[in-house]
């Protein structure tokens, strides 16, 4: 009998995406597969849409609003699956990704492997999704990938990963402490856990730009700053537990440093904290400036605002791109 795989999906105020994201799971062509939906205390109809859904092999949940890490975790607890599928609730898949993925995974004895993919974004219109290789993209060491990831400011998204049941337990459960970049600091956990990382070429997978990110907003919370710092620290530690050497400590600082922004000037304590990591291996942070493009406006604003615009006017940009890919989605329709 093939091996069941579990197809996990957390979902929180996803009403407009979640029916499109469980039919891309309800197609995948794998024989054995089982589908969990847990709720994160949406306040808009999620629920009643994922709920249109069950059936056999199929489970609708919901919990009281406790984050995405605690909603992968009630997931986990409830599957069965000998592979995990991650899905976020608005990302899509084509039928054979799992397919294609598995077919590599059972052809292995070491249940250590890790099975990544190449991915595509894309706002409305799939069909336009747009993919960027990158060197992730490609058979890894555990080592190999993290000082890639941490050093060039590279991800894969949730999606993209296949995870057998013994290295998810050897892994641990999600960081429920974690508000930001949970997703980040768990699937490093998971590689420091794998033998290997294999890419399996060819799948399709495809991540929603669904509008305005966490780390855009000008005035980030307080918790999720200190959310960010510590999944850097605890992201830099896995690296290093792996390898202790200069370019290890030299991707960690650059890692601090394409990141540094976020804390300035609303968080000193944390720049100052990440500048004393950074000494710690035997770096330096400056602290950063503003792009060139920005440089009249702090001149004539100051600093706070030159980094308010910075933030914001991508943002705008970005809104005009959405605009038009929509309405391209609702004339294509």
């Amino acid at each position: 009998m093939p091996p069941l795989v579990s197809i996990l999906i957390p979902a929180y105020n996803a009403e407009r995406w979640i029916a499109e994201t469980l039919k891309s799971a309800l197609a995948q062509t794998w024989p054995r597969k089982e589908i969990i939906v847990v709720d994160d205390g949406s306040r808009d109809g999620t629920l009643a849409v994922a709920q249109k859904f069950a059936g056999p092999g199929i489970t609708i949940v919901t919990q009281k609003n406790a984050g995405a890490a605690a909603a992968r975790n009630h997931a986990l607890r409830l599957s069965r699956g000998d592979y995990v599928q991650w899905l976020d609730a608005d990302d899509l898949m084509s039928p054979d990704k799992i397919a294609l993925q598995m077919t590599v995974a059972e052809g292995a004895a070491d249940k250590r492997v890790l099975y990544s993919t190449g991915w595509g974004r894309f706002m409305f219109r799939v069909h336009a999704a747009q993919s960027s290789p990158n060197e992730l993209w490609a058979d890894l060491t555990p080592r190999e990938w993290l000082t890639y990831k941490l050093e060039r400011n590279l991800f894969l998204p949730v999606s993209s990963w296949l995870v057998s049941r013994e290295l998810g337990e050897a892994a641990g459960p999600w960081d429920e402490r974690l508000s930001l970049d949970d997703d980040g600091e768990y699937f490093c956990r998971v590689i420091r856990a794998s033998s290997r990382i294999q890419f399996v070429p060819g799948v399709k997978f495809f991540y929603r730009m669904s509008g305005f990110g966490s780390m855009s907003n000008v005035h980030p919370s307080d918790k999720k700053l200190e959310s960010l710092w510590l999944s850097q620290r605890l992201q830099i530690s896995y690296l290093r537990g792996l390898e202790e050497s200069e370019r290890t400590r030299a991707a960690g600082v650059k890692y601090l440093g394409n990141w540094l922004l976020h804390y300035y000037p609303w968080r000193m304590d944390l720049i100052a904290a990440a500048q004393g990591l950074a000494a710690e291996l035997g770096g330096r942070l400056e602290l950063p400036r503003v792009r060139s493009k920005y440089t009249v406006i702090e001149r004539l604003f100051g600093y706070r605002q030159a980094v308010r615009a910075q933030a914001f006017l991508p943002n705008c940009k970005a809104a005009v791109v959405r605009a038009g890919d929509w309405l391209q989605y609702k004339l294509g329709r």
